[in-house]
């Protein structure tokens, strides 16, 4: 085998769908009724939502690029963590680069949905006048990705944590863009835990989540609440020795914001 079947179809989508902005290469890649979650927004139909939102991010962004730092895969589902990058309006245009954790589901075909999850308050804050974060290495080979059996154990380890709260700040799992120093660690007390995505392969194991609790501290422009509100992240963690040793987290710190700060 020259290359996961599953993993031929997500370089077709980096480096010819994403990479290329080649629109047309989703209807080779993707179901008609492929499904994009994305926090609490749901896009369906590749033709009809997915297409015309991803095309909005091409018009912003004419030369956004997508960096792939890691891939996971079991044979019938696949996380990457990745980056994009790109200057807001082309040429002269401010740069942002804003990394992204994204679980997909295929049907031996095509791929049929994909939970996801994009720090777009790193986003907003490169837009708004801070300089481009830096690009995270790349994965040196991520194409060439091995298909790694489920590890259920490493599956009921990640539930469990996750149902804790997810670690903390000093667990040494990298969190949005708080090991760069540029915002204050997010301090969020979880009272709720919904799994909405998870898979292993090997001990290692992506998710998706939805998370109820109670925000502390961390987002520049939102005091502490006392009101229950969801918190979604999406990641990718390691499991040594019976415990999350390290990964890679996304949290969804712009709605989480927008909650907090609603009337």
């Amino acid at each position: 085998m020259i290359m996961e079947p599953i993993v031929g179809l997500i370089r077709r989508f980096v480096v010819e769908f994403f990479n290329g902005h080649n629109a047309d290469i989703c209807r080779e890649i993707m179901e008609p009724d492929y499904t994009l979650r994305v926090g609490d927004t749901i896009i369906s139909g590749r033709d009809e939502q997915y297409r015309p939102a991803v095309q909005s991010q091409f018009d912003q962004f004419p030369g956004l690029g997508m960096t792939v730092h890691g891939l996971i895969t079991n044979g019938e589902q696949l996380a990457l963590h990745f980056s994009e990058h790109g200057a807001s309006g082309g040429v002269g245009g401010k740069v942002a680069c804003w990394s992204g954790v994204a679980l997909y589901r295929w049907n031996g075909v095509h791929f049929t949905s994909c939970a996801a999850q994009e720090d777009y308050a790193a986003r907003r804050r490169q837009l708004r006048g801070a300089e481009a974060d830096p690009i995270a290495e790349p994965a040196s080979a991520p194409w060439d990705t091995a298909a790694v059996g489920s590890d259920p154990t490493a599956e009921a380890l990640v539930r469990l944590w996750l149902e804790r709260g997810g670690g903390s700040a000093t667990d040494g799992i990298l969190r949005d863009d708080e090991h760069l120093g540029l915002a204050a660690p997010l301090v969020f007390v979880v009272e709720q835990t919904e799994v909405t995505e998870l898979f292993s392969a090997g001990s290692e194991v992506a998710f998706q989540v939805k998370q109820l609790g109670r925000y502390v501290s961390g987002l520049a422009e939102g005091a502490g609440s006392d009101r229950l509100v969801a918190l979604f992240s999406a990641g990718i963690v390691s499991v040594v020795d019976g415990s999350v040793s390290s990964g890679r987290v996304i949290r969804d710190r712009a709605g989480l914001l927008r909650a907090v700060t609603a009337a």
